[in-house]
């Protein structure tokens, strides 16, 4: 096994698009030639574009780009600037009359700490393909859907710590797979084999981790489960193994457990987790082995998210609390 750079995965592109001023961005990954693809929505609190096509019961095989987004309900409007670059490229499901980009996404909700009034839009996701293929290097951190990120929320944003986008991406043999995943979950990010929180609620007082799970459980005879609804795990898997819509349907099913072993609690009332896995559908592969992978790079990418995110102003970041 070796790790490599996700941009080595033929046949995506991958870009960026943020405003780092209003905290808030999206990504975007794009297939020109079409990609085999599933996705598995499994928190309590989505919002997602064109999942229903994702279904292998419906006729569409294929998609030529996804996005992840922040704004909430309004970043699902990053889908138009997506479908707009494509429509221009030729690139699409033919319909004789003209070809139909097929383009689904997720947003997550970081309406605070940024300025709730600019949000991902048409615009932005625009500029997000042309950087993916300009090949413009794809960062990890507080960049494009992760800018406005942050993680450990319930006891509100006075103890959050930034998330971001992280990626993680490995080869064996003829066989890669990575995953995007943008980190903006209610819970704690917790590395599995150490048990250590690395990123979760944090009293800046006395500047120690107080556990996502016990303070929810403290919480337990409160009515309230909204809390803004201002969290969200959004990510897509990449691959070149030979798969059918219903196998990447499984996939991303299966790399769900990279949520559950690196956020705690994951895929709760106020997470839209969601997980897209999408194939260029090369090499044969053992299917087992292959969602082991994804929960791998799942897991790793959401570590990389946190350990690269950037302070701001208000919310601390890894980096600035173990320096400490």
């Amino acid at each position: 096994m070796k790790k490599i750079n996700i941009t080595e995965i033929k046949g995506f592109s991958f870009g960026h698009a943020h405003d780092v001023k209003a905290f808030t961005g999206c990504t975007v990954i794009l297939c020109k030639d079409g990609a085999v693809a599933g996705v598995d929505v499994r928190g309590g609190s989505p919002g997602t574009r064109e999942t229903d096509v994702l279904n292998p019961i419906n006729m569409v095989e294929e998609v030529h780009g996804i996005f992840l987004s922040g704004g909430s309900a309004y970043g699902l409007d990053v889908g138009g600037g997506v479908i707009k670059f494509l429509e221009e490229y030729g690139i699409g499901f033919d319909v004789q009359v003209t070809k139909v980009p097929i383009v689904s996404g997720a947003i997550l909700f970081d309406l605070y700490p940024g300025d709730p009034f600019i949000r991902p839009d048409k615009a932005m996701g625009y500029t997000a393909c042309q950087n993916a293929f300009n090949n413009n290097s794809f960062k990890e951190g507080s960049v494009g859907a992760g800018t406005g990120a942050t993680v450990g929320k319930c006891l509100g944003y006075d103890y959050a710590m930034r998330g971001g986008v992280g990626v993680h991406a490995i080869q064996i043999g003829d066989i890669q797979i990575g995953a995007v995943v943008a980190v903006n979950a209610f819970g704690d990010i917790v590395n599995f084999k150490t048990n250590q929180v690395i990123a979760g609620v944090y009293d800046r007082t006395t500047k120690s981790f107080l556990n996502s799970e016990l303070k929810i459980q403290e919480q337990l005879n409160e009515q309230s489960t909204n809390r803004f609804s201002g969290n969200t795990t959004i990510g897509a898997i990449v691959t070149n193994a030979k798969l059918t819509k219903s196998q990447a349907n499984k996939i991303a099913s299966i790399a769900h457990d990279g949520y559950a072993r690196a956020i705690h609690p994951s895929h709760t009332f106020v997470d839209g987790d969601t997980i897209f896995a999408l194939t260029s559908n090369q090499i044969e592969v053992d299917l087992n082995s292959l969602s082991m992978l994804a929960t791998q790079v799942v897991e790793q990418a959401i570590y990389n998210a946190v350990s690269k995110a950037s302070s701001s102003t208000e919310i601390p970041s890894h980096f600035e609390v173990m320096k400490k």
